[in-house]
């Protein structure tokens, strides 16, 4: 069973692909912020991160660099809300695999996560 670490600061978006994600069959680890994530990242070793881009403390790019500064290999697909996609090619750029727009649909985040962790 792979692991997703499930990264938001609204908990209700976290809530919802944390229950999407746990009935399809995946282990999961949430965070509410990017330095949360950071730690989580080093202490849970995921298959694979779900991660927002606006965040406060520290934003989803910032935090997918510092994961990928970890782990070179690390699988993760952002989490974006419309219209930002000069965010996003900044986002791929730095090593994201994958993104997905909020609010998402739940065949898209399944198909992202099943990408990640093939």
């Amino acid at each position: 069973m792979a692991k997703i670490l499930v990264v938001d600061d609204a908990a209700f978006m976290r809530m919802k692909a944390t229950r999407l994600l746990t009935e399809n069959g995946y282990e999961v680890v949430e965070a509410s912020t990017g330095a949360e994530a950071v730690a989580r990242f080093k202490s849970e070793r995921p298959d694979a991160v779900l991660l927002d881009i606006t965040m406060p403390d520290m934003d989803g790019i910032t935090a997918l660099k510092e994961i990928r500064a970890i782990d070179p290999n690390a699988r993760v697909a952002m989490v974006t809300a419309m219209g930002q996609q000069s965010v996003v090619v900044a986002a791929l750029k730095a090593g994201a695999s994958d993104f997905v727009v909020k609010p998402f649909a739940a065949d898209r985040v399944l198909n992202a996560v099943e990408k990640l962790v093939a």
